[in-house]
């Protein structure tokens, strides 16, 4: 006997997430919670505005087509909707027992620029010192002087930068010219500095700043090789697809000698402990990139933990099937 249903939910997110120049007010998305026999799996099905390719109606219809064929004893193929890939994928896994419980809740946290606020985050964190920074929403001189003030202030620090290709080569250079030297090797990668390809790699050679992909993963000519200067590869399960593509695109990178970083897109917190799970699952030795439940007012269904967000259970979701 197979059971499946779909609920749509929204979180109100703290004032001042803004994504590429548009103010995320809440984080809406759908769960998908499938059952069979005494096994259940959910998943989650959460485009983020301005990054996925689909909107959250298309990922809801593509959701409810699959799920209505799964329950009446059919294999439909995943969709092609990333999103829906990746939730469906994750609930199926979660079904069949495949997704492994162990999780990495060690998460690379997110900085402001205070060195006095992450002083204290990192006496917290056990091993090596990896903090993010987003670049790119101020002036590049101002993002140089707050990552040279950072790794200055911080002498085993190693920090992570993410610029959504904000800068020209101008503003990439100005933002260079602010970060000592010295320091610069303690800066892991600085993700997808400039608007094209070519212009970061530019950057990571005229600077000696390592750079990671991001954006670029997503695009159809991308691929996963060495070369010289990009150090890694940021993927994004949510916007990658299903379960069987992110391990594609792991295995890709590592056989090219690159780091694989597990990202969050915004996830709830039950989408981002199903992230722990995969990164301690595909990417056990680096630290991944889900310090994003800080965004949001409150969690859903499963807890991050040590997180005080309240956690509501299925009465807070809207069933849509």
């Amino acid at each position: 006997m197979r059971r499946a249903q779909v609920y749509r939910w929204q979180i109100p997110m703290d004032a001042g997430v803004v994504l590429r120049e548009r103010r995320l007010k809440t984080r809406d998305g759908l769960f998908v919670h499938l059952q069979q026999d005494e096994c259940e799996g959910w998943g989650e099905i959460s485009p983020l505005p301005g990054f996925s390719q689909e909107s959250l109606d298309d990922a809801q219809s593509a959701l409810v087509a699959w799920a209505r064929e799964w329950r009446e004893g059919a294999a439909p193929a995943l969709p092609e909707v990333p999103s829906a890939a990746f939730g469906i994928s994750c609930a199926l896994a979660e079904l069949d027992g495949t997704l492994p419980q162990e999780a990495n809740y060690r998460a690379a946290p997110l900085c402001t620029g205070d060195p006095d606020e992450l002083f204290a985050l990192l006496s917290a964190m056990p091993g090596e010192k990896v903090a993010k920074i987003k670049v790119g929403l101020y002036e590049a001189v101002r993002d140089g002087m707050v990552a040279n003030l950072l790794l200055e202030a911080i002498p085993d620090l190693r920090l992570r930068l993410d610029a959504n290709r904000a800068w020209t080569p101008l503003k990439a250079q100005q933002f260079a010219r602010y970060v000592n030297p010295a320091h610069r090797e303690r800066i892991a990668f600085l993700e997808e500095p400039c608007k094209t390809r070519d212009d970061s790699r530019a950057f990571a050679r005229e600077t000696g700043i390592a750079i990671a992909w991001d954006e670029s993963l997503r695009e159809p000519d991308f691929q996963f090789v060495a070369e010289p200067g990009v150090s890694a590869v940021i993927i994004k399960p949510t916007l990658t697809g299903s379960l069987a593509k992110v391990r594609e695109q792991v295995a890709a990178a590592h056989a090219s000698g690159l780091t694989a970083v597990i990202s969050s897109s915004i996830e709830s917190s039950l989408g981002l402990t199903q992230l722990a799970r995969i990164a301690a699952w595909l990417t056990p030795d680096t630290l991944p990139g889900l310090d994003t439940l800080n965004l949001m007012q409150t969690q859903l269904l499963r807890q991050w933990p040590e997180s005080t967000l309240l956690c509501p259970g299925v009465e807070a979701l809207e069933p849509v099937l």
